[in-house]
C-alpha cells in the first residue's frame, strides 16, 4: 500500500525479520539496532548477494531496486546516489578527476570521478524478502481509490485485520530494542507521548532533504480513520513539540516544514512525517498525504470527521487491497 521508493514505510519490509547475515547494510546502522562492532560484515555484505530482476530504476531519483538472493533467501537490494552536499564541495573540485566527454563554443562536459568518501552510494538490505515486498517495489500503474465510510468498514478494515501486517519494528524503537541513539526527541508518556527520529530516506548529512517521523506511544489507532476528538491532545503534542525539536536541532522553523500524515498508511501504527518544505518526497502529494494542522482543525470542527467522510488515496494495481475494491464493484 506504499507508492514510493526505499522508505521507512514498508509493510514491514523493515523488520526485526532480517536474518543475522544480511540484517546490516546501511552505513548509519538503522533498522536493526546494529552496533559499530558489526561494521566489518557491512563491508562484504552484497557480495554473495545473486542478482534475479531489476524491479525499478530511475534516472531521475538515481535509484534502483533490484530482486535476488543471499545464499537461499530472497531479498530486495535498494541502491541509491546520496546527495551532494554544500560542505564538500571545496574538496570534490581539488580532489576529482575530470575526463572531457564534449566541447561545444562555450560547453563542455566531463565524467567526474570523486574521491571515494565523497561517491558514495547507500545500500538498504530488505531479507527475508516475501512475494509483498518484492511486488511492492516493481514499476505498477496506480489507481485512485474513493473509499465511503462503508467502505471502510466493510472492505478496507477487514482487509487489514486479515493481513495482520507486521510492525514489530515500530515496537523494537518503542521498547528501545533497535535505533535508541537516533532519536531526536521523545515524549514518554504514554498517551501523548511519542518518539521523533529519522527516516531512513534521509542520511542525516544536510536539512535540505530533512525526514523525520513522529511515532506514537499508543499501539491503538491504526490510521487517519481511527482519529477522534479524544486524540486531539496526541497530535497537538505531536505537532508542537516536534516542531519545537526540529528547530533546536537542525535550526530549522516550522515555517519551512511540512507535517502531514498518509492514507493509506503503509504500516498501521499511527505516524507522523516531518519534511523539509521543498524537498519533494515520495508520498507527499495531494492524493495521499494531509496535513497535520488540517486534520487537528477537522476534528475540531467534527469529532468524526474521519470515521465518516469519504477519503481518496492511491494504490498500485497489484495490491490486494485494490483486489478487494474491485471484487465489490466499487472500482
Amino acid at each position: 500500500m506504499a507508492d514510493s521508493a526505499a522508505k521507512r514505510e514498508t509493510d514491514s519490509a523493515e523488520t526485526d525479520e532480517l536474518s543475522p547475515k544480511v540484517k546490516r547494510a546501511k552505513a548509519d546502522n538503522e533498522n536493526g539496532g546494529g552496533e559499530a562492532g558489526e561494521e566489518p560484515e557491512s563491508g562484504v555484505i552484497l557480495s554473495g548477494f545473486k542478482t534475479s530482476a531489476v524491479l525499478r530504476d530511475s534516472a531521475r531519483e538515481k535509484n534502483i531496486f533490484i530482486h535476488g538472493k543471499f545464499a537461499d533467501q530472497d531479498a530486495v537490494v535498494i541502491l541509491e546516489k546520496t546527495p551532494i552536499r554544500e560542505d564538500t564541495l571545496a574538496e570534490l573540485f581539488s580532489g576529482s578527476k575530470l575526463k572531457l566527454d564534449m566541447r561545444n563554443d562555450i560547453y563542455s562536459t566531463y565524467r567526474l570521478q570523486a574521491p571515494p568518501h565523497l561517491n558514495e552510494i547507500k545500500a538498504t538490505v530488505v531479507c527475508p524478502a516475501t512475494e509483498k515486498h518484492v511486488k511492492k517495489y516493481q514499476c505498477q500503474d496506480s489507481f485512485l481509490v474513493e473509499e465511503t465510510e462503508k467502505d471502510y468498514e466493510s472492505i478496507t478494515l477487514p482487509y487489514i485485520q486479515k493481513q495482520s501486517f507486521s510492525v514489530q519494528w515500530v515496537y523494537n524503537i518503542l521498547e528501545k530494542k533497535a535505533e535508541a541513539g537516533r532519536i531526536v526527541y521523545e515524549d514518554p508518556d504514554p498517551e501523548v507521548g511519542f518518539v521523533l527520529l529519522p527516516d531512513f530516506k534521509w542520511d542525516q548529512k544536510q536539512v535540505d532533504d530533512l525526514y523525520l517521523i513522529a511515532i506514537t506511544h499508543q499501539k491503538n489507532i491504526k490510521s487517519l480513520r481511527d482519529l477522534t476528538s479524544e486524540h486531539l491532545p496526541l497530535l497537538q503534542n505531536i505537532f508542537q513539540k516536534g516542531k519545537e525539536a526540529i528547530l533546536q536541532r537542525y535550526n530549522l522553523p516550522a515555517s519551512k516544514l511540512r507535517v502531514y500524515l498518509h492514507y493509506q498508511p503503509s504500516y498501521y501504527h499511527l505516524h507522523i512525517h516531518f519534511n523539509k518544505l521543498g524537498y519533494e518526497v515520495p508520498g507527499c502529494g495531494v492524493e495521499r498525504a494531509h496535513l497535520l494542522a488540517d486534520v487537528i482543525q477537522n476534528i475540531q470542527s467534527d469529532p468524526d470527521y474521519y470515521k465518516t467522510r469519504t477519503l481518496y488515496f492511491p494504490l498500485r494495481a497489484d495490491d490486494g487491497l485494490l483486489g478487494k475494491f474491485k471484487e465489490a464493484g466499487r472500482l
